[in-house]
């Protein structure tokens, strides 16, 4: 039996850190956000109680610690965190008095400060400037439970929530845009606008090279369609198993099918053909071997498009908007999406803009302090440079954070944090 020079039982504990910091990393996003002057927008654009700037970055800073809930965010008025976060910690009584207090023209000028944001953050270096930017499309359930929540219902998929609109960046995951719905709505109401919005949203922000929007087969409409040709966006968006398209499908010659790479135990195929004067790119797959007694008949996935090149390397680009699941994943899990916290429509419509805003934080902490290239999980951000216990001292006038010695990733922060503090000050 091993020894130890200790026992655990023998260890007091108190909690009387006054210096102690909760999540000491956090000094890398609140670098970042004062250095957009977060607060100062905030209390510019959006006209809700007095001061929101200061509350506004409570919630984000709380969401970026991995909270989830208006609770979470006393985490940041324990011992000397506010000292690192830079601004005054709000307490959860107020905070949720003021998301309550929320209208839907206050949700829309939450919606212009993110804009606004998104432009600094991108013009500071974490923008796709000139290249070419792919934008998924796609909507969520965000699950509730009991009766209170106004605006909650059961959707197509029987379950009670809210039925919010995404769209994402493809290589990094940032939200460039958001719009919360009734559990009730259609997934494809209010897309057009939406589209629209979010090519307009994207341009202002510094995006000048060509745009692609793809999207499942919720968003297959001409109105949609329409709206991405108007804005000079290319297309490529998944279509329903109607007549018109059984029908295109059938028509396509046996000769013109083309193998392409698939899974163990499968095979899939590609071709084109047009529908309603439009290039119409399908993929059939189906199982091989012992298992294709199972479903030995092969299912066909389509989708229109406007982009050029071959159908089999359009196809692989189609498929890759799958990726908009880990964003989601990451919305919810990693920056507090997965709770609606009121019971108010318009509170939690604000939440939804204020998580999208943190799980971008996290993203613009990655691409300009850490100088991480492509897509990044919270989770993984949050345990490496985030999650750090620190004591906060003040000595001869001089602030100073401690952190732990022989921190693995100790160098990368300290880079990160240098790079965040040489950006220009708020103008």
């Amino acid at each position: 039996m091993a020894r130890f020079s200790h026992s655990l039982d023998r260890v007091d504990v108190t909690f009387d850190g006054e210096r102690m910091v909760a999540d000491a990393g956090l000094l890398l996003p609140a670098t970042l956000t004062q250095r957009l002057g977060v607060e100062t927008l905030a209390d510019e654009l959006v006209g809700v109680g007095y001061r929101p700037g200061r509350k506004l970055l409570t919630v984000v800073h709380a969401l970026v610690a991995g909270g989830d809930c208006i609770d979470d965010t006393d985490v940041l008025r324990s011992g000397a965190t506010a000292d690192v976060v830079g601004h005054e910690v709000m307490a959860p009584s107020t905070i949720g008095t003021w998301l309550r207090s929320f209208t839907f023209g206050h949700v829309r000028q939450l919606d212009s400060l993110t804009e606004r944001l998104l432009t600094q953050a991108w013009a500071a270096g974490a923008g796709p400037g000139g290249t070419p930017l792919v934008i998924d499309l796609d909507s969520t359930i965000c699950e509730v439970h009991g009766y209170a929540k106004q605006g909650a219902a059961f959707g197509y998929t029987r379950v009670r929530g809210y039925h919010p609109l995404l769209a994402t960046r493809a290589d990094t995951g940032e939200i460039v845009h958001t719009r919360m719905r009734k559990g009730s709505a259609n997934s494809a109401r209010g897309a057009q606008r939406f589209v629209r919005e979010t090519i307009r949203r994207v341009r202002r922000a510094g995006a000048t090279g060509p745009i692609t929007l793809r999207a499942d087969s919720a968003f297959w409409s001409n109105k949609v369609i329409k709206a991405c040709t108007a804005h000079e966006v290319r297309f490529s968006i998944t279509v329903g198993a109607t007549k018109a398209v059984v029908a295109a499908i059938d028509g396509i010659d046996d000769k013109a099918w083309v193998d392409i790479d698939y899974t163990d135990g499968g095979a899939a195929q590609v071709a084109e053909t047009t529908l309603a004067g439009r290039r119409l790119i399908v993929r059939r797959t189906r199982l091989v071997g012992k298992q294709a007694q199972l479903w030995p008949d092969w299912r066909h996935h389509a989708f229109v498009t406007d982009l050029t090149g071959d159908a089999v390397t359009v196809d692989a680009d189609h498929r890759a908007h799958a990726v908009i699941e880990l964003a989601i994943r990451d919305l919810k899990h990693g920056a507090g999406l997965n709770h609606c916290p009121s019971g108010k429509f318009n509170a939690n419509a604000a939440w939804l803009v204020l998580t999208a805003l943190a799980h971008n934080v996290l993203r613009w902490v990655a691409a300009i302090g850490l100088c991480i290239p492509g897509l990044v999980v919270a989770k993984t951000l949050r345990r490496r440079y985030l999650s750090l216990p620190g004591r906060f001292t003040r000595t001869g006038g001089k602030n100073t954070l401690h952190l732990p010695t022989r921190w693995p990733w100790c160098e990368a922060f300290l880079a990160a944090l240098s790079r965040l503090r040489a950006l220009p000050p708020p103008t």
